[in-house]
């Protein structure tokens, strides 16, 4: 009776962590449904100021270019005074298919607090307290760094990559372009930068768990700069300039991420020695 009261107290324990799994996903996903709700209601401003933001040529992005041109001496080169390509929808459901992916992909990046808390909640019970400590204010790091992300993506990767793709010319072929494709490269450059720009809390946890140390990512710098130079070339255009804008602030958040690294080998090597006199 013994060895089956443990088993019923390990399969209790078991049935409890998926209990505790389910009820964090269900508020995760009742904060991803209630931004979504918000600005699916507010459909006009959405597209309007935000989605079509980018095709305008008062974009602010295009207002810094053209002043950066006027300040470097190259005049009105990096100006953007028109956009020629236009957005089509050929299906019946297109636009209302199209509301509901802007929807949905605003609701994750509006709820992307909510929803990293509630994993957190979820993962931290079992760190050992000393881990749980280290790791205080991880929420507030890892939201700060995807909404910076998200800004990077947007004010910066996505309107060189729409001036690049939408005015890319093949002989007389004009460039009509299907809203759903226009929606999905900008919503995926966003996101795709959010989620990028959270090297360093991998890295923090990937060092607390002892699976990384500063020499094995210093080791493999060179390998992480292929791979960067790879996302980059996949949620960009190509063109060398947009990959770098990519790649730079990646490999700056891969060195934050070896700092990180080197100050948890020190506070271990630290304890160690404690323990150890």
């Amino acid at each position: 009776m013994g060895q089956e009261d443990v088993q019923q107290k390990e399969e209790m324990g078991f049935m409890d962590h998926l209990e505790e799994l389910r009820r964090r996903l269900f508020f995760a996903l009742i904060g991803i449904l209630t931004g979504g709700i918000t600005l699916f209601v507010m459909k006009d401003w959405v597209f309007e100021r935000l989605i079509f933001a980018p095709r305008n040529p008062d974009f602010i992005t295009f207002r810094a270019w053209c002043a950066l041109g006027q300040f470097t001496g190259a005049g009105d080169r990096l100006c953007v005074t028109e956009i020629n390509y236009e957005l089509i929808n050929t299906t019946m459901l297109g636009n209302f298919s199209a509301h509901i992916l802007v929807s949905a992909i605003g609701g994750f990046i509006l709820s992307f607090p909510l929803t990293f808390q509630q994993i957190w909640r979820f993962i931290r019970p079992g760190l050992h307290s000393s881990e749980a400590t280290a790791a205080r204010g991880v929420t507030w790091a890892a939201t700060g760094l995807f909404f910076l992300g998200v800004c990077f993506g947007y004010f910066v990767i996505a309107p060189l990559s729409l001036q690049f793709l939408g005015h890319y010319e093949i002989g007389d072929v004009q460039a009509r372009i299907a809203l759903m494709s226009y929606l999905k490269t900008v919503a995926s450059i966003t996101l795709a930068a959010g989620l990028i720009f959270q090297v360093p809390v991998v890295v923090h946890f990937l060092a607390k768990l002892g699976l990384v140390t500063p020499t094995s990512l210093r080791k493999f710098r060179k390998h992480t700069l292929v791979v960067t130079l790879v996302i980059a070339a996949i949620i960009t255009p190509p063109d060398l300039t947009s990959q770098v804008l990519v790649a730079l602030p990646v490999l700056g958040l891969y060195e934050i991420g070896i700092l990180q690294a080197r100050r948890i080998q020190k506070r271990r090597d630290k304890e160690e020695r404690s323990a150890n006199p």
